[in-house]
């Protein structure tokens, strides 16, 4: 499509009225010939989302070994294949790096469904005028200039200005968040620069037609109408890397100079000092190499992530993308959607004026009332078979209270029968029924806008007595009015006459004049009953929720004020889209930390919040439910979208799914992704603190001329001690105070929080304990030959190492807290894995023919219990640094 065309469907037709929109798009009421339109289907295209590019899965699989780690990986898997012959343990590294690619590459096909999905929802059929005949035709073949029919249950096929409305409601909440169908009217709106929400003279493709009737004249179709606008922008948003994924390629980087830099030392150290052959010294450094690589990380990691996913299934959060269980740990910022998360979705009855007093919903009163029976009479909701309510969100919350009283109006109109109706019109903003009395008198219902009720009412039922409406009373009830208003309720009048017979002429100045006014009623879509101790939970935790909505300020405010969110009476921290279109992005930045709600916001406005917390360096979980969340949620950190009320496009552009669409789920989908953060921490701490003792072993006993460890006891050590401890410690239970923590941000990584001064200090202890040992065995032997001496000295530094590391997983339950506190034995799975991988270690040692092949000796009890006091000894030792580590921190 040409640049021209695109600028001429983004053009305001909202401000201008529907001669000049027609003449714009060259049109008239009547619609197009077949012929035109055949014409501009070649010009615009077809009305449908485009694709967008796909990968292939080759692509998306080989993507997979970007990854620094993966790097280092394969390489050390080629080097001991080629050079040290390790054939078993190339094996083991390829498996780990292939396992891990084809589980990335599944995780990244379920994601790439979002502008699928939004390509799916478009109606099928549209009933449109095509010369001068109402034609149902495929929605694809709807072209700019068309004039479109709608009327209740339709889905608006493509961006229309509209031409008629008669008593029109749209619901838009996919499009813009608010909970509450549009009435629209035709005017002309005269301002250049409205949100969706308020474009009330306009129908937006994909939104649903709840009631009336209308016709409009196609402005915008395929990827230029609004919809179209929210898959260009999926389709162009950058995925943000995850804090995890951030972390992991930096310690690849980190253990990749390191191994290299250490292993270049070492060999030239060899060569140098000790005259070791260049062939030996390099198998030497290539053993030190993979001592150094924590081989099976990448492979624990994604298990910890995927028993994360379990558990949070469990508790209703579904995740589609595995790092995105470890960046809700890191979240700083909730960002929220109002309706149906922090809200029922529902609207509810919760304040009735009446009797000169304002009553809560929830408070007695007689089910006899006048203002319900209005409220229910005046009414156009259905049952349906199962008896559940059909019709507009208002009609259906008043008749829902009506039934919580004992007030049903399926059996009160069998009693008095409707018999004729005044429908609701946007206009005059009320809507009347008459009814049938049993003495032959009709009943008058009026249910409206409080204001316009006003004007026609010369009465005031009060406790069942009719006084005249005077000017004290009518203040009364507009001072009521705006106290109800204030509260950010959705206020309603009601009022009523008795007349003798049906009247003639069905006219609003006949029916609706002459009124008793018998009460208002405030209604709102309510808070969730444990969503205002999720969001307390959340701040304690260093959490900060903000509302992002696209509903009004005063109901967004007010629903804030009631959750905790922000202070009542601050107004400042309330920022409208209309007022944040007046600021440029630099200055945005500057002072998005001033706001905890943002109303009447439209997509883009979703994104740029996202991204100037982001710039902070806020780490961003944003909820969404509906098409216009969809950008915002593939911007933020975490996408998390609603289960039960959430579109296809929301879910596919999420990383998260709420089953429950419960902002108190989001909270604890916090806690759990801090709890398997810090259990990869305890992973990586309780590895790389093992492969440092492996490293530090190999360099210093180079360095000394002694031949400690060969690389099939450090295959075997990483592959049984290692292994099974640190998915174990992948399961632990969360500790105690981990929700009283500010988040770690997104500066932190996986060695903060005093895991790398751990790695260090104990990783010298390991390989210090070892090296001791071996010279300990050398020095005090039980045999004579040198053969021999030599054996018991290798066996015993093997035996340390493995079983100290045994030891030390308990330290690691906890980077700073007693072992004693944490409970050692309070994880089941850790302690099966303990007792599986010593029973590993002890059958190589003392089973004939396999101690053969690993080269190790039998051991005597003197020799045993040298290995075993010194392997414990680092609880002890690790215990007393904890104790003065948690006095300096105090």
């Amino acid at each position: 499509m040409s640049e021209e065309k695109k600028k001429q469907l983004s053009h305001p037709f909202y401000a201008e009225d529907t001669e000049t929109v027609l003449n714009q798009l060259q049109s008239t009421e009547e619609g197009l010939s077949s012929s035109e339109a055949q014409k501009r289907i070649e010009e615009y295209g077809t009305n449908e989302l485009d694709e967008g590019e796909k990968k292939s899965m080759a692509a998306r699989f080989f993507e997979q070994f970007k990854d620094m780690m993966i790097i280092v990986l394969i390489f050390a898997a080629i080097i001991s294949a080629v050079v040290s012959h390790e054939v078993v343990d190339s094996i083991i590294i390829l498996a780990v790096v292939i396992i891990n690619a084809v589980m990335g590459v599944l995780q990244e096909s379920k994601a790439e469904q979002a502008i699928e999905a939004l390509r799916e929802m478009s109606t099928p059929n549209a009933n449109v005028l095509r010369d001068n005949h109402v034609k149902s035709i495929k929605s694809t073949e709807l072209v700019p200039g068309d004039v479109v029919m709608l009327e209740a249950g339709d889905v608006v096929p493509a961006d229309l200005r509209l031409l008629e409305a008669a008593s029109l409601k749209i619901e838009e909440a996919a499009l813009t968040g608010e909970s509450v169908p549009v009435e629209k009217e035709m005017v002309v709106i005269d301002q250049q620069d409205v949100g969706i929400g308020d474009r009330i003279n306009m129908a937006f493709s994909n939104s649903n037609v709840t009631y009336g009737r209308g016709r409009g004249v196609v402005v915008s179709t395929g990827m230029n109408t609004e919809v179209g606008k929210i898959a260009d922008m999926l389709a162009q948003a950058d995925e943000t890397e995850t804090p995890l994924k951030n972390n992991l390629n930096q310690l690849g980087k980190f253990l990749t100079i390191a191994i290299i830099v250490i292993a270049a030392i070492m060999f030239v150290v060899g060569i140098a000092i000790n005259g070791t052959s260049w062939d030996e010294m390099f198998l030497t450094s290539i053993s030190l190499a993979v001592a150094a690589i924590p081989e099976g990380l990448p492979a624990i990691v994604t298990i910890i992530l995927a028993l994360g996913t379990q558990v949070m299934a469990k508790r209703n959060s579904v995740i589609r993308k595995l790092p995105a269980v470890e960046t809700l740990g890191s979240t700083d910022i909730i960002a929220s959607d109002k309706t149906g998360t922090l809200t029922l979705n529902q609207m509810t009855v919760e304040k009735l004026y009446v009797n000169n007093q304002q009553i809560g919903a929830k408070e007695e009163m007689p089910k006899d009332l006048m203002a319900i029976k209005v409220m229910n009479f005046a009414n156009d909701t259905k049952f349906s078979q199962e008896g559940n309510l059909i019709g507009d969100p208002t009609e259906t919350a008043l008749v829902q209270f009506g039934l919580d009283r004992g007030f049903d109006v399926r059996e009160e109109t069998k009693k008095e029968k409707r018999v004729a109706e005044l429908p609701f019109d946007s206009d005059r903003k009320l809507m009347s029924t008459i009814h049938e009395q049993a003495n032959g008198k009709y009943l008058v219902a009026v249910k409206g806008a409080p204001d316009v009720l006003l004007t026609r009412a010369t009465g005031v039922l009060i406790n069942d007595k009719v006084i005249p409406m005077t000017e004290k009373e009518k203040n009364d009830i507009l001072t009521n009015n705006t106290d109800l208003a204030q509260q950010a309720l959705r206020v309603l009048g009601m009022a009523y006459k008795m007349v003798d017979q049906i009247p003639t002429e069905m006219e609003s100045e006949i029916i609706e004049n002459d009124l008793i006014f018998a009460g208002l009623v405030g209604m709102i879509d309510p808070e969730r009953a444990e969503a205002a101790e999720a969001v307390r939970v959340a701040k304690s935790a260093g959490v900060r929720p903000i509302m992002i909505t696209g509903d009004h300020k005063d109901t967004a405010e007010a629903i804030a004020v009631r959750l905790g969110i922000v202070e009542k009476g601050n107004d400042a921290a309330v920022l409208t889209g209309a007022e944040l279109n007046e600021m440029s992005d630099e200055e945005f930045a500057q002072k998005v930390t001033n706001y905890s709600v943002y109303a009447r916001v439209s997509p883009e406005h979703k994104v740029r919040i996202v991204k100037a917390w982001q710039t902070e360096g806020k780490v961003v979980a944003m909820t969404g439910d509906g098409v216009n969340d969809a950008p915002a949620l593939k911007q933020a950190d975490i996408g998390i979208g609603m289960g039960i009320t959430g579109t296809e496009v929301s879910k596919g552009a999420s990383d998260m799914v709420l089953a429950d669409d419960n902002f108190a789920t989001i909270v604890v989908a916090v806690e759990e992704g801090r709890k398997v953060f810090s259990n990869i921490q305890k992973s990586v701490q309780y590895l790389l603190a093992a492969n440092l003792g492996e490293v530090l072993t190999l360099f210093l006993a180079t360095l000394f001329g002694w031949d400690t460890l060969l690389p099939i006891h450090l295959l075997w050590i990483n592959l049984v001690t290692d292994t099974f401890p640190a998915i174990a410690l992948g399961m632990e239970p969360a500790e105690k105070d981990l929700m009283l923590h500010k988040p770690r941000g997104r500066n932190s990584n996986l060695f903060s929080g005093g895991v790398f001064s751990s790695i260090i200090y104990q990783g010298i202890l390991e390989g210090a304990t070892v090296l001791f040992v071996y010279w300990s065995a050398i020095q005090w032997p039980v045999h004579n030959t040198y053969d021999a001496i030599h054996s018991d000295a290798l066996t015993m530094a093997f035996a340390t190492l493995g079983l100290m590391q045994l030891f030390h997983a308990f330290n690691v339950k906890s980077v700073h807290q007693s072992i004693f506190k944490v409970g050692p034995f309070r994880n089941k799975t850790f302690n099966w894995a303990i007792l599986l991988s010593f029973v590993l270690m002890m059958v190589i040692i003392v089973v004939p023919g396999l101690n053969d092949i690993f080269r190790v000796a039998h051991l005597d009890l003197y020799q045993w219990g040298t290995v075993l006091g010194a392997s414990f000894a680092i609880i002890p030792i690790v215990e007393i640094v904890k104790f003065f580590q948690r006095k300096t921190m105090n």
